[in-house]
């Protein structure tokens, strides 16, 4: 007979709880296994690999991952897949099977993943694995924040069940906790290295303090820092308003300047607030012209002022594409940070720029001094002297510096120690003109200035010598001066051999002559003509100087002069007009006071002509003279002879008298064709030298010759005549009008033939 069954009726049997039990005993098991294992890691990664390996192999499936979210870039990643896939792998965490299941907080049983909308076939497709069933699990914490996902693919017998579900589910739970520590031990870590990596490079960038290479060096890790494709960093030029910069990373070397109100970089700028733009096509204060000479695509824009210690904006730092998404407000802390440290340095290396091109220029400037230079500190030692100083006293630099200055001035140059001890005394400067230096048994004639040098608090700390050395000068001076005037002498000696050369110049050549000078001479004597000229001379030369013209020689009574040699200068013709005007005003005054002595007056004519002349030191070994020569110089000639013939004191040629830039009271003359010549030229009478007592009415005098010479042109000699007789009139003196009455009542008689041009041919010279 069976035993009875004690069981009541709906209770498990004993070996039912015995099975349960026993389940309940190795899920717990299961459980603490997990946490031990996990326990036993340090790193995220470990971590990660032991929870994966557990659950794989619990669930008898072929491939396990773990992704965990991302809130940054809002993306679910994996660090390791089980496989032959070791990389990390990166989703949107709302795509996909792991994203919906992250998304919704629930989890998944997939028998059939391909027919599965939600099943994500591209990271197959990129593996070559091929998926057939899923279980996913979300990871939530203790306050049921979701904080990733699990997930086991292929059951390698029958499918996933509800026990694997739960199982997942109590393995993830229980491995949350070991996961979050991990996590933060990691952030934590990566949060050190960051801190520890930013003090390496500030404090490395810092250390620089060339401009070109920590602009270079600031954009390169800042590119890096942010993990951007590109970075420039802008400085403020505050001469011209604008940002520039010299580098950028990604550019061809090349300069960026840009007014600093302008684009994003003005923005920041001129607001001193960072702008962080995840689209910037998007945005309108976005240029896109850069982008198209360039050839780059900019996506994303981070730009933070760059701010110095006293608050004040002096530039902004422009990252562009953040690799894996947008800037985020992490990234633009760090780079302000970033930047807050480097302003210290980039106004430094600035400074430093600033100064080593000052330095710079006036190394340059002190050895391209002809002068000599020497300085000397507080205890009276050499501290520098130019390549100058050092030929003039014919010394090496070595045997200078840090030398006594009173081992190279002693015995006859000891009163350069005087001019020394005198600046020491009053504080003031010592100059001393063309005094003599004696260097190595010769004599040099030098100019020496001593002069203090003095700090910014305007205490003593040195002195200075400048030595010019005239030797050479004063040779040379001295040699011109004995056949050419002393002041061109200056010129040809500043100049320097270039001038002594043969030169094709264009100037306004002037020749003056005394009328009568024969008749002069008789009535005089050998004795007064030579005292007469003397004094003639001296006041002429003073007018021509005046207006810096060169005098080129006497030529017994005459003076031959040029303006425009050896300087050029744009109104050389005015200058000629100009003095050729105050020599005769200085001549009336001359003339005056020699009539008051009961001495006869002197009167002359001057001609000028304006053409291009060769000018150059001509004559031969033993015998120089600096003069002109040309075609031009002989007409100047020929007009200075006219002025007998047309009773003139100023006749100009008509290329002189284009050149004018002044207004003067002139008249044309007539055309002439001098001797030796076939063309004709217009010549002009220059007549500001009369006053109101020497010709009254002068204006209406010129108009009625002007009318008079065009009828008389015309061939219409009777109107020409009585015109000319109207300025006779005016002026009884008016030589010119009394010549062309008789031409025209020559002409009346003896009518010109048809080929007459009005020209008239000078037979004399």
């Amino acid at each position: 007979m069976p035993k009875p069954d004690n069981a009541a009726p709906g209770r498990p049997r004993a070996s039912d709880d015995t099975a349960q039990q026993r389940s309940k005993l190795r899920n717990a098991e299961l459980l603490l296994n997990v946490s031990h294992r996990m326990a036993e890691f340090d790193t995220l990664d470990g971590v990660l690999n032991a929870l994966v390996e557990i659950a794989t192999a619990e669930l008898n499936a072929e491939r396990g991952s773990l992704f965990l979210n991302d809130p940054n870039s809002n993306e679910l990643y994996s660090r390791v897949a089980q496989g032959n896939i070791q990389r990390e792998i990166r989703l949107l965490n709302n795509s996909g099977i792991a994203g919906y299941v992250f998304t919704e907080g629930k989890p998944l049983i997939i028998h059939d993943a391909y027919s599965d909308p939600r099943f994500n076939r591209s990271i197959d497709e990129q593996t070559g694995f091929v998926t057939h069933n899923i279980l996913c699990v979300p990871i939530k914490t203790v306050k049921g924040e979701v904080i990733g996902v699990a997930q086991t693919l292929n059951k390698r017998k029958g499918r996933f069940t509800t026990r694997d579900l739960h199982l997942l589910e109590a393995m993830t739970s229980q491995g949350t906790l070991a996961l979050q520590s991990a996590q933060f031990i990691e952030k934590m870590k990566a949060v050190h290295k960051q801190e520890m990596e930013f003090i390496d490079i500030v404090s490395e960038v810092t250390a620089d303090i060339k401009l070109g290479s920590l602009l270079q060096r600031v954009m390169s890790e800042a590119t890096r820092m942010l993990n951007a494709e590109r970075s420039t960093l802008f400085l403020n030029d505050e001469k011209t308003s604008q940002l520039w910069s010299e580098v950028g990373q990604g550019l061809e070397s090349m300069q960026i300047r840009l007014p600093n109100h302008l684009g994003i970089a003005g923005a920041v700028f001129t607001s001193g607030k960072s702008i962080n733009i995840p689209y910037a096509y998007a945005d309108l204060r976005f240029n896109p012209e850069f982008d198209k000479k360039t050839g780059f695509f900019t996506r994303s824009i981070l730009c933070v002022p760059i701010v110095n210690k006293h608050g004040k904006t002096i530039g902004v730092t422009q990252v562009l594409n953040r690799r894996g998404g947008p800037f985020t407000a992490d990234d633009e802390s760090r780079l302000r940070a970033f930047t807050a440290q480097i302003s210290i340095a980039l106004e430094n290396a600035k400074l430093f720029a600033d100064v080593q091109s000052m330095k710079n220029y006036n190394e340059a400037m002190l050895e391209s001094m002809s002068n000599g230079l020497i300085t000397l500190d507080e205890n009276e030692r050499i501290a520098t002297c130019n390549t100058a100083g050092l030929h003039i006293l014919k010394a090496k630099l070595e045997d200078m510096l840090h030398k006594p200055v009173q081992e190279f001035f002693a015995d006859a140059n000891a009163w350069v120690l005087d001019k020394l001890r005198q600046v020491d005394e009053s504080g003031m400067q010592q100059t001393t003109m063309d005094a003599a230096l004696q260097v190595n048994g010769e004599t040099l004639s030098i100019n020496l200035t001593v002069q203090p040098l003095l700090n910014i608090d305007q205490k003593r700390i040195g002195s200075m010598f400048v030595i010019e050395d005239i030797t050479s000068e004063k040779r040379i001076k001295s040699t011109m001066s004995r056949y050419m005037d002393p002041g061109i002498a200056d010129r040809l000696v500043a100049a320097g051999a270039e001038v002594l050369g043969g030169k094709d110049v264009e100037c306004t050549v002037m020749f003056s002559d005394i009328r009568g000078f024969t008749t002069l001479t008789e009535e005089l004597g050998a004795q007064d003509t030579v005292a007469l000229l003397n004094e003639y001379f001296t006041l002429m030369v003073e007018c021509i100087q005046r207006e810096e013209g060169m005098l080129d020689k006497f030529i017994g009574d005459a003076i031959m002069a040029a303006f425009g040699i050896p300087e050029g200068h744009a109104d050389d013709a005015d200058r000629a007009v100009r003095a050729a005007i105050a020599m005769i005003a200085r001549l009336g005054e001359w003339n005056r006071e020699r009539q008051a002595h009961g001495k006869p007056p002197v009167n002359i004519g001057v001609g000028m002509n304006t053409d291009r002349v060769v000018s150059g030191n001509i004559g031969s070994k033993k015998r120089m003279d600096f003069t002109i020569i040309g075609d031009g110089v002989n007409l100047a000639s020929r007009l200075e002879s006219a002025c007998k013939q047309y009773g003139t004191r100023i006749l100009v040629s008509d290329s002189t008298h284009k050149r004018l830039r002044g207004t003067y009271q002139t008249r044309e003359l007539d055309l002439v064709v001098v001797k030796g010549k076939t063309q004709p030229v217009a010549i002009y009478e220059i007549l500001d030298y009369h006053t109101d007592e020497t010709y009254p009415n002068l204006i209406d005098a010129l108009g009625h010759f002007r009318n008079g010479l065009t009828r008389y042109r015309q061939r219409k000699w009777e109107d020409a005549v009585r015109l000319f007789e109207e300025v006779l009139t005016i002026n009884p003196n008016d030589k010119p009008a009394r010549l062309y009455i008789e031409r025209s009542r020559y002409f009346m008689e003896h009518p010109p033939g048809d080929d007459w041009n009005g020209v008239w041919v000078m037979e004399s010279k």
